[in-house]
């Protein structure tokens, strides 16, 4: 057996395209190369990769056992190639929109610093998406608000966020510890379903309130911050969050009788079958480093 790298790519082209003249084109190469070097892989390993429908290829079994550990070969490769050369290694980041947009940006600075020749990728988007894009070989890691139940996932613990319930400064109940009674009957703004913010808050509150008066759904967490300092309305997101309207005085926080602090955990998530390249292990000890010197 002869499996060659330019087969491997070519698979995950096709992969990536579902179609050979779509592969051929992202990899700059005739239409008949792609199609010979996947007949040639598919001779060489005895087995059948892609289901025909038309001109369409459907990913059968086979290709998704294989899919992982060519992604994996190819990676190692890149990163042999970068030993010698001025190559540029691309790490793929995903992260859930607080983790994203608020706990992440210091790392991803000093990574850049200190490796400035390697590529860095973020993708920023709710929880749910998140782990579909590490479930789907889209991003190398992901880092989510809240557990990931996929069986194709490794999770681990990550950070632990606070998660404080605020409204306007000029809203009656600003400041105040209140009974469920009175929060349940509070206008609220949350983020969409999907969200990891989402799910805490009906984790944590819907069993004390039985039920939220929800007014507005928004997709990002500046909006929805923006949006309680301009109405009567409460929500509850991340203290990294909202810290800067706290301590300006446009937003103020409130206190539900008889719950105290409400933590909830952050995980990072990887795919089980994913190759842990140098570039992804360089980060995960960057943002150690930076983890320590938060809490030092």
């Amino acid at each position: 057996m002869n499996i060659t790298l330019r087969q491997l790519e070519v698979f995950l082209a096709v992969i990536d395209t579902q179609s050979t003249t779509r592969g051929a084109e992202k990899l700059a190469l005739s239409q008949s190369a792609v199609s010979s070097a996947l007949a040639d892989l598919e001779n060489q390993l005895g087995v059948q990769l892609f289901e025909r429908a038309g001109k369409r290829l459907i990913v059968n079994e086979n290709a998704r056992l294989l899919f992982p550990r060519a992604q994996a070969l190819l990676e190692q490769a890149q990163e042999l190639e970068n030993l010698f050369s001025d190559g540029r290694s691309i790490l793929r980041i995903g992260a859930s929109t607080t983790i994203g947009n608020y706990l992440l940006p210091a790392v991803i600075a000093r990574y850049r610093e200190k490796f400035p020749g390697i590529q860095l990728e973020l993708r920023v988007a709710n929880s749910a998406d998140i782990a579909e894009a590490v479930a789907n070989f889209n991003v190398d890691i992901g880092f989510i608000e809240g557990p990931c139940h996929r069986m194709d996932l490794e999770s681990q613990l990550w950070r632990q966020d606070e998660m404080l319930l605020f409204c306007a400064a000029h809203h009656p109940l600003a400041g105040k510890t209140v009974s469920a009674e009175e929060l349940a009957a509070c206008q609220w703004i949350l983020r969409e379903s999907g969200s990891g913010t989402r799910e805490v808050v009906e984790q944590l509150l819907l069993p004390q309130l039985h039920q939220l008066n929800l007014v507005m759904e928004l997709g990002n967490s500046e909006a929805i911050k923006h949006a309680v300092s301009h109405s009567l309305t409460v929500s509850c997101l991340s203290s990294v969050v909202i810290s800067e309207q706290l301590d300006s005085g446009r937003l103020a926080t409130l206190q539900l009788k008889g719950m105290d602090r409400m933590m909830r955990p952050l995980y990072l998530i990887r795919h089980k079958q994913k190759h842990i390249s140098r570039s992804l292990k360089v980060f995960l000890e960057v943002e150690q480093q930076v983890a320590a010197e938060l809490k030092s």
